[in-house]
């Protein structure tokens, strides 16, 4: 049984072509797709340069699984918009292929921690948590030994049944502060309704709690199953769209939407990972500190799949690269399908797992995930 690919949206705004460039080589696997985001503050000569630098690869050409948004809008990274361009994204890769499995969102200032040849076969590694616990402990053991990782996938091949219904998110029912600072207050996102660029402002009323729903909050990035996103674009289901009206006028609503509609909708309640996979570093008041050189080992004990936020071009990208992804500059990481030389021109069976030591940290953490807690959503 052959897994599919996963769906990528990489955003970015002004002076981030760069950025978007590098973090789609370092994450690039001809399985997956991928939309390329960059908002309208960064103007289309820069949309256009971006396309055409896609299109100047030669496997990027030849595989056509990357592609650009031509026609962008603002986009407010505290406000609604941003929300608005996530499930517009969303809703164009439902489109562009049926052949993906999770939805995955990432910013310009996102970077790897493992490769895709391990990201790609996402689903083997989560089967491996949910399989009763002997079996967890001898297919853990077995795949504790990278050399052995290989024999772990094709035994999971073999399974008769693959999760690919599973969401991995940041969330909690505990709002606390959040309620005075996220929730309450009533913003004005320009974004959603002026062509041009503009200032978000604060109302000066407050509004009450919904007692419809019961609200979660959690992290921006996620990592959703595609039945989910058909869910929250195509659902029969009024609470998708009863709820983005509601977050219309709050601000983070990109932190609240989905583990909110995740946690109350019985479709989707129990298929919920509290993690999603991504390391970022909170001061106590949730504002996130760049990373460097000095947290490169905090970032190999996370076992996460992707980090942020990074600086752009900062030395600890190089390091990562070198270390992790063994990726020459402004070439792919060489999976098993990569037959050409370094910069991987030629591409193969897009089938062949060439799993590197990120597998090892990857599968530690998720049995960590599942021996501590279950999919249902947590009420802490």
């Amino acid at each position: 049984m052959t897994d599919d690919g996963g769906a990528y949206l990489l955003s970015g705004s002004v002076n981030d072509s760069g950025r978007i460039l590098r973090l789609l080589h370092s994450i690039y696997h001809p399985k997956n797709q991928y939309l390329l985001h960059l908002d309208r503050s960064a103007g289309q000569t820069a949309r256009d340069a971006l396309a055409a630098a896609v299109e100047s690869v030669p496997l990027f050409r030849d595989v056509q699984n990357v592609h650009v948004i031509g026609k962008a809008d603002y986009v407010f990274s505290n406000g609604p918009s941003a929300l608005s361009s996530t499930l517009h994204a969303a809703s164009v890769l439902l489109r562009i292929s049926s052949n993906w499995d999770w939805f995955i969102n990432l910013s310009a200032a996102h970077y790897p921690l493992i490769t895709q040849d391990v990201a790609s076969d996402l689903s083997c590694l989560v089967y491996l948590l949910l399989v009763p616990n002997l079996w967890l402990l001898v297919l853990t053991r077995i795949c504790s030994n990278l050399p052995w990782f290989m024999s772990c996938l094709d035994l999971l091949h073999i399974l008769s049944y693959l999760p690919r219904d599973l969401n991995f998110v940041n969330h909690t029912s505990y709002i606390g502060w959040r309620e005075s600072r996220k929730l309450k207050p009533i913003i004005v996102d320009p974004g959603l309704y002026l062509a041009g660029n503009g200032e978000m402002f604060f109302a000066t009323q407050k509004r009450e709690l919904p007692d419809a729903y019961r609200l979660f909050t959690g992290s921006s990035t996620a990592i959703l199953s595609r039945k989910f996103m058909e869910f929250c674009i195509l659902g029969m289901e009024n609470l998708p769209r009863t709820l983005l009206m509601y977050l219309s006028n709050t601000p983070s609503s990109t932190s609240v939407y989905f583990p909110t509609l995740l946690c109350n909708s019985h479709n989707f309640n129990r298929t919920t990972i509290n993690h999603a996979l991504a390391y970022t570093s909170l001061d106590s008041r949730e504002q996130a500190h760049f990373l460097n050189s000095t947290n490169f080992d905090e970032l190999m004990e996370s076992g996460a799949a992707f980090a942020s936020p990074f600086l752009p071009n900062d030395p600890i990208l190089d390091r990562i690269d070198r270390e992790i992804l063994h990726r020459n500059t402004d070439n792919p990481v060489p999976g098993g399908w990569c037959l050409g030389d370094s910069d991987c021109s030629v591409s193969g069976d897009a089938d062949i797992l060439k799993p590197g030591p990120g597998a090892t940290r990857l599968e530690r953490r998720l049995v960590e995930f599942l021996s501590n807690q279950t999919t249902q959503c947590s009420d802490e």
